[in-house]
């Protein structure tokens, strides 16, 4: 599977979460939609998508969505650069920019040097225990009880030290969460989790998309180990 395939899988999903009919421009290029129930963002907020160079917007309502298009057609790259979008327009609440990374089957890392991992369900108070000894922000980030395949985890005396799953997206995508005891980080355990977990969701028959969002370097490091492939960032901002 070449980077071109998983650009249009990916196109395909994010297209479908604009809500109204849109496509990714040329390498580039942006384009700004109106859409006030888009996916690309919180509603009331505008979601910036870049695949590929390309971006695609979506703004709540067409006053939104000129502001946009002549802050970009200004500063096309300012798609996934919050400061530089300040620089044109009064931006208000900021989230991201998040990377958006892929994975092919053929670059999925080996396990063969991994520590076990177990299946548990994910309503296991055991990974309800592992959120618990994070921070508020770091359990938000990795949104573990949001899955809604099993989840893969690395275990100690019956403690999860590192867990990995995914929820079900349209588009046949499976958007990851992987979480880490503070305690065992550095180990490899995140990536021996996330390992199985991709190899689950590649292994269905209906072949899921497995798509990594992160902000944190941390996480972006185990998405490449893992041999997700950086394709895109997310950026949601607030216009008055």
């Amino acid at each position: 599977m070449t980077d071109d395939h998983l650009l249009h899988r990916a196109s395909r999903l994010w297209t479908g979460l604009a809500d109204v009919p849109a496509a990714f421009p040329a390498p580039g290029a942006a384009s700004v939609v109106v859409s006030p129930n888009s996916g690309l963002c919180p509603p009331g907020w505008t979601g910036l998508l870049t695949l590929g160079g390309a971006v695609l917007a979506t703004a709540p309502d067409a006053r939104r969505a000129e502001l946009l298009r002549a802050a970009l057609r200004s500063c096309p790259e300012a798609g996934w650069d919050a400061d530089r979008l300040r620089t044109t327009l009064p931006v208000g609440r900021v989230l991201g920019p998040a990377a958006l990374a892929y994975l092919a089957p053929i670059d999925l890392a080996s396990a063969a040097r991994h520590p076990p991992v177990r299946e548990l369900p994910s309503e296991h108070q055991e990974l309800r225990a592992l959120e618990a000894r994070v921070s508020a922000a770091e359990r938000d980030e990795a949104a573990l009880g949001e899955i809604t395949s099993p989840a893969f985890a690395v275990l100690r005396d019956g403690r999860v030290l590192a867990a990995c799953g995914y929820r079900a997206w349209p588009f046949e995508t499976a958007q990851f969460s992987v979480l880490t005891d503070p305690a065992a980080r550095g180990r490899g355990l995140a990536r021996a989790a996330a390992t199985a977990a991709a190899a689950h969701a590649l292994a269905l028959a209906a072949g899921l998309l497995p798509q990594w969002r992160a902000r944190v370097p941390a996480s972006r490091r185990v998405a490449a180990r893992v041999g997700f492939r950086e394709l895109g960032t997310q950026l949601s901002v607030e216009l008055p």
